[in-house]
């Protein structure tokens, strides 16, 4: 169950040829895949391209209807693999997953597929996650294409752009017998757009026929001798036949300024920067709305290889240029001294000096780098010319003076004083666990666990469980990559008074965590105690499936028990919890796993469904219900304000964003109480959590009734009238001993 269906959008991709496609950047690839001729496409789901494996997901039917195969691949080691199918016959493949993690676990594949090279053209679609807003280390793709000498492109942020380049890097992957990366960032992924459509095709060559006429060419197989030719078939056939294509097909793109300052400076940008680049030139007036640039431009679709004599052209005769390149190492900008150096062009190169060395590339910064570059190499282009940045500031500025004498349209980025004041007292709030995660009494169970056995070390995995590094739990020590929670604690399998603990999830466990944490721990007889965490679906990147998901799933194998590949491994001590807010039993069982004398790895599988895809499955069968005139049963839960202590326990050990405090109400309860709100869920966690470290009684549920039934109307007379009974007796006894 993905995080949401495209079922409707994926209708687009039947739109037939000379027709206008609009829509967001995921589907406009999708559709790009099927306009190449596509035979197979496989991946991994990870931000920012979770939804392009959701996408094509549902467009199971079209895919079918194509003769295109598609799977959702284990890894992307997987997925990399996969496109073996395009080294020694002429099928065009896709495959995806984010970067860089997902390249790091591919890279292997990548490795031996870049070595032998390719017969079909093979495109990976490389999700771009770098910035402040990622949730991963901060690396850049590039180092991987330089590596393994793979072509790199980064397309424009527009839908024509990217439409382009996905048919582009089938035709230069076939033209230079290299697998080509398409690297589309956040903003490509998301943004909107238009472009006229192409016939979708059927694969030229398809897996049917590549099975029926098997084809074997030693040449291409990584092994002695012929791996040994490989490095220089790269260079001396693959490299100049991409350089060549990448020049007649005019890859990358030459804008020019106007005449008083297309001799004088330019910029030099990656692809992906443009629409960035082209906002910062506005603001400074240098640039219309409508992307006419005042400096001339040379952007980069393909990042590698750099192509010299299209550098030379643009450099030559300019007094300055400046390198617009996000990240860091500056590999580009080392290039580009390399290449003008060598051919003696004198031309300044500007880059890392006036812009930040890493960190992502906002427009804003971008604004202070050129205005910089610009001040030192052109100042005339900041002093006198005709505003023309479509906004009011310019309009004025335009219609209150003479062209002559207009000063720049300078646009200031500020935010409304209100939103800087609020700023400066609101404190930062970290990521944390959704309101009902079932992960989140886990580590409630491994606090008291603490508090009992002292601390332990614990190892962290990649997942939603990350956040418990994050207050309220402080817990975990490290995270080393997806499904490495218990690799990451086998150095620790040493004779102690302590056991380490370690964690993973179901979506990392299925993904490599079997052989590198389980298989591992076994076969080196470690000592440690691993926590796996099902929650039914992969659930950080999205809510798909896996193979121990509970869904029936017409596509795919699903409802394969963890415990029962655990146990095949050989792990002899395996404790299923088949409900994690049970905070009582999941302390009692990490307390067994620390303190039994049974040797060998010691297992906990601790089984909840994820919050937010039961949401996802449970409101519209609950408000069809309800609309239907049926009777449906919504819980909530509360304090009790005249119980509550103020201890807050639920609060310190749960952490559940639905918990807050309120005042007492009484002037002789000075300590504010706990307060349930209405994002609760119901999942009965902050009560649990406070029995099982204080025993509070203050927690009460209660059931909301849609359409209730006559029999219901009748009880709750019935507890109305005995309430209101007790509540009269008790104002009595009140009355008869007041002073």
């Amino acid at each position: 169950m993905a995080e949401r269906s495209f079922k409707k959008e994926v209708q687009q991709l039947r739109i037939p040829g000379g027709e206008e496609f609009r829509g967001e950047g995921i589907l406009a690839i999708t559709k790009a895949l099927l306009q190449s001729g596509v035979g197979y496409v496989g991946g991994y789901q990870g931000s920012p391209i979770s939804h392009l494996m959701d996408v094509l997901a549902d467009a199971k039917d079209i895919l079918e209807e194509l003769d295109v195969h598609f799977e959702t691949s284990a890894s992307e080691a997987t997925a990399a693999a996969m496109l073996a199918a395009s080294v020694m016959y002429p099928i065009r493949g896709a495959v995806t997953w984010k970067s860089t993690v997902g390249t790091n676990v591919a890279s292997d594949a990548l490795a031996n597929l870049a070595s032998g090279g390719v017969t079909g053209g093979a495109l990976v679609i490389i999700g771009e996650d770098y910035g402040e807003g990622s949730s991963i280390m901060q690396e850049r793709s590039h180092a991987f294409a330089m590596k393994s000498q793979m072509w790199l492109l980064d397309p424009r942020p527009n839908l024509e752009s990217i439409v382009k380049s996905v048919e582009d890097g089938f035709e230069l992957s076939e033209a230079s017998n290299t697998p080509v990366m398409l690297q589309v960032r956040i903003r490509s992924c998301h943004v909107h757009g238009r472009f006229i459509t192409k016939e979708n095709k059927r694969p030229r060559y398809t897996l049917k026929e590549a099975l029926d006429n098997p084809i074997r060419d030693t040449t291409r197989i990584v092994l002695p001798p012929a791996s040994f030719q490989h490095e220089h078939e790269k260079i001396e056939r693959r490299w100049p036949a991409a350089v060549e294509f990448i020049r007649e097909r005019r890859l990358n793109e030459f804008f020019d300024g106007d005449e008083d300052y297309a001799g004088e400076v330019g910029l030099i940008l990656q692809g992906g920067l443009y629409n960035g680049v082209i906002r910062a030139l506005q603001l400074l007036g240098l640039a219309d709305s409508f992307g006419n640039s005042r400096i001339s431009l040379y952007v980069m679709n393909v990042t590698y290889p750099v192509i010299d004599e299209e550098v030379l052209e643009f450099c030559q005769g300019k007094r300055a240029v400046l390198m617009l390149e996000e990240g860091q190492p500056d590999y580009i900008e080392q290039n580009l001294h390399a290449i003008l150096r060598k051919n003696r062009v004198d031309t300044h190169l500007a880059g890392k000096d006036v812009l930040p060395m890493a960190g992502e590339y906002t427009t804003a910064t971008m604004k202070s780098g050129i205005d910089a570059f610009l001040r030192a190499h052109l100042p005339t282009a900041l002093a006198t010319h005709e505003a023309v940045a479509a906004d009011e500031v310019a309009d004025a500025r335009v219609a209150a003076a003479p062209v002559a004498k207009a000063k720049p349209a300078a646009v200031p980025i500020t935010f409304h004083p209100k939103v800087k004041a609020l700023a400066e007292v609101v404190p930062p709030r970290p990521a944390g666990f959704c309101t009902g995660c079932p992960e989140r009494p886990i580590f409630a169970a491994m606090k008291l666990t603490e508090q009992d056995l002292g601390e332990h070390h614990v190892s962290c995995d990649i997942g939603c469980h990350l956040f418990s590094i994050l207050p309220p739990f402080n817990l975990g020590a490290t995270t080393m990559g997806y499904g490495l929670g218990a690799a990451s604690s086998s150095a620790f399998n040493v004779k102690t008074g302590k056991r380490s603990i370690s964690v993973m999830g179901d979506g990392g466990f299925w993904h490599n965590g079997l052989t590198s944490g389980i298989a591992n721990a076994v076969f080196n007889k470690n000592d440690g105690v691993i926590v796996i965490i099902d929650n039914y679906y992969s659930s950080a990147t999205g809510g798909q499936d896996i193979l121990s998901s509970r869904a029936d799933n017409p596509d795919r194998a699903t409802k394969n028990p963890i415990e029962n590949a655990i146990r095949g491994a050989g792990v002899k001590w395996v404790r299923t919890i088949d409900r994690t807010y049970d905070v009582a039993r999941m302390r009692d069982t990490l307390e067994e796993a620390l303190t039994t004398t049974t040797d060998g790895p010691k297992v906990i599988i601790a089984q909840s469904e994820c919050m937010l895809n039961r949401q996802r499955r449970e409101k519209p069968l609950f408000t069809k219900k309800v609309k239907a005139g049926e009777r449906a049963v919504k819980e909530r839960f509360g304090v009790d304000p005249d119980v509550c202590t103020g201890d807050h326990a639920c609060i310190r050990l749960s952490g559940c964003p639905s918990l807050s405090v309120k005042d007492s109400g009484d002037p002789l309860k000075e300590d504010p109480v706990a307060h349930v709100d209405n994002s609760c869920v119901g999942c009965g966690n902050c009560g649990e959590v406070a029995e099982a470290a204080v025993l509070c009684p203050s927690f009460y549920r209660a059931d909301i009734i849609h359409n209730p039934t006559g029999g219901d109307r009748l009880l709750a007379k019935v507890r109305g009238a005995v309430i209101g009974w007790l509540q009269r007796r008790r104002a009595a006894r009140l009355a008869r001993y007041a002073l």
